[in-house]
């Protein structure tokens, strides 16, 4: 198949979250499956200053908005950029700095450079609120030479839905006849998310159960409804994502103090060592607990804030990095001032930090509210850092309790608390923490099972799609 997978953030280029891993990473997978896939993003003025564009071309948005566009192609990834958008952004904290109108370029600039390659995908796969429109351009504005297109949507986090006002409609140049219940309109406005989960022919999101629990109006951030419609009429689907095993593998990654293996774990006793001199923390066989996360209560800051005294009262050194939540960030910071032999607070994106935290601590927080997939927990694992995790989400499909991580259920910091005394008893005995060391690092996180998962969606989307046709006529 020929597949066109559009993101805003792709790592390595530009990564804000587990988005930018998905995009660097799946697309290689579906290649590795004998597929011709091509990756479209924002041509961000950190990755391509300096550098030329391979050419220009017009993208018309509606009748009176029309863009000279420029085409980057580096690594064979599409960069699409125009004066005003995306080319002032020089950090990747920049890369969401963009408004409703360059969202609604980048999905018009998709169909028009397809079409000036004379290439039209098979299958157009969106990612995120961002490229919600994609698949509504695709099919109401694009043309009879994308009729057997099939276009996927992946919702990564339904909190974030991207939504505008009713004028959207006329920026987007559609017709006002779709400002209605059952296409665009969303309580009085356009909501990119619904109109993606309408227009897609299949919508899936990032681990099987955040996709049910999407369903439901605990987590369905009001569009739970419309997600038990899409299941009912099988258009909705749950894979897990999986990690990039070639970036995340401690037998070969330069960015840690020394490599290891499930059969060799003595680097990872040294990058604990180098971790603890990096951040001046007392040398100690103390087990090391690490966050590497947005600050927020999605998260499980407030509870990790709360139980934070018992925990550190059990003799635990805590690392965590990350920004975010300024309220949860005074807090770090205040624990960091009353234990400052136990505590370091790294305030800031760090990707090689990340990388020493990951190898050289023993167990990793992840006490989330809901976690669409989360990737943390698989790199963790990868490293021989035993994950914590709260059972939701991609959370509760790739962690199991005692086997390769610890689990607890309830919302609660007292049960975040009593998960983290139960690690530390654990890390006591060392013949068997070292078992479940290996366990968790022989866990399979890659994208092989996923990423046939994804083609067999890709399959049921076309076939979809060319019956719809047949209906149509």
């Amino acid at each position: 198949m020929k597949i066109l997978f559009v993101s805003v953030e792709v790592a390595p280029w530009a990564k804000v979250g587990g988005l930018a891993d998905v995009a660097g990473s799946l697309p290689q997978a579906l290649r590795e499956l004998g597929h011709d896939v091509r990756v479209l993003m924002p041509a961000y003025g950190m990755v391509v200053q300096g550098k030329k564009p391979v050419k220009t071309f017009t993208v018309k948005v509606n009748p009176e908005t029309t863009y000279r566009a420029s085409l980057y192609e580096i690594e064979g990834v599409w960069m699409v950029n125009c004066p005003e958008f995306f080319g002032s952004a020089m950090r990747s904290e920049e890369v969401y700095a963009y408004g409703r109108d360059a969202y609604l370029f980048l999905s018009q600039a998709a169909i028009e450079l397809c079409e000036g390659e004379d290439w039209i995908p098979d299958v157009v796969h969106a990612n995120d609120w961002h490229t919600g429109f994609t698949p509504v351009m695709i099919r109401e504005k694009a043309g009879s030479k994308w009729d057997r297109t099939a276009t996927i949507f992946t919702i990564h986090n339904l909190l974030y839905q991207g939504t505008f006002g009713a004028d959207t409609i006329t920026a987007a140049g559609l017709d006002e006849s779709l400002f209605t219940m059952d296409k665009l309109e969303t309580w009085g406005g356009v909501n990119f998310i619904k109109s993606a989960s309408v227009f897609a022919d299949m919508v899936n999101t990032v681990s099987p159960t955040y996709a049910k629990e999407i369903q439901t109006e605990e987590y369905g951030a009001s569009l739970w409804g419309l997600m038990r419609d899409l299941a009912q009429l099988g258009k909705l689907r749950g894979i897990l994502n999986g990690i990039h095993y070639e970036f995340f593998n401690p037998e070969t990654d330069p960015a840690i103090a020394a490599n290891f293996s499930a059969d060799d774990l003595i680097g990872k006793s040294e990058c604990k060592k180098a971790l603890q001199f990096e951040l001046g923390l007392p040398q100690s066989d103390s087990p090391i607990l690490g966050i590497v996360s947005r600050l927020s209560d999605q998260k499980g800051f407030d509870l990790i804030v709360k139980q934070a005294y018992g925990m550190l009262g059990l003799g635990v050194q805590f690392i965590a990095l990350g920004t975010g939540d300024p309220w949860a960030a005074e807090q770090l910071r205040q624990l960091e001032d009353e234990w400052p032999d136990q505590v370091r607070f790294i305030e800031r994106y760090d990707a090689p930090l990340a990388q020493r935290i990951y190898a050289g601590s023993d167990m990793f927080l992840m006490p989330s509210a809901f976690e669409p997939c989360g990737l943390g927990q698989m790199i963790a694992c990868r490293y021989g850092t035993v994950p914590i995790v709260r059972e939701t989400g991609g959370l509760a499909d790739s962690i199991h309790d005692e086997q390769n991580g610890l689990v607890f259920m309830q919302k609660s910091a007292r049960e975040l608390l009593k998960t983290i005394w139960r690690g530390v008893e654990l890390y006591e005995d060392k013949a068997k923490w070292a078992e479940f060391v290996k366990r968790c690092m022989t866990t399979d996180f890659s994208w092989d099972k996923s990423a046939k998962e994804y083609v067999a969606m890709y399959e049921d989307a076309l076939n979809a799609r060319l019956g719809s046709m047949v209906v149509s006529r």
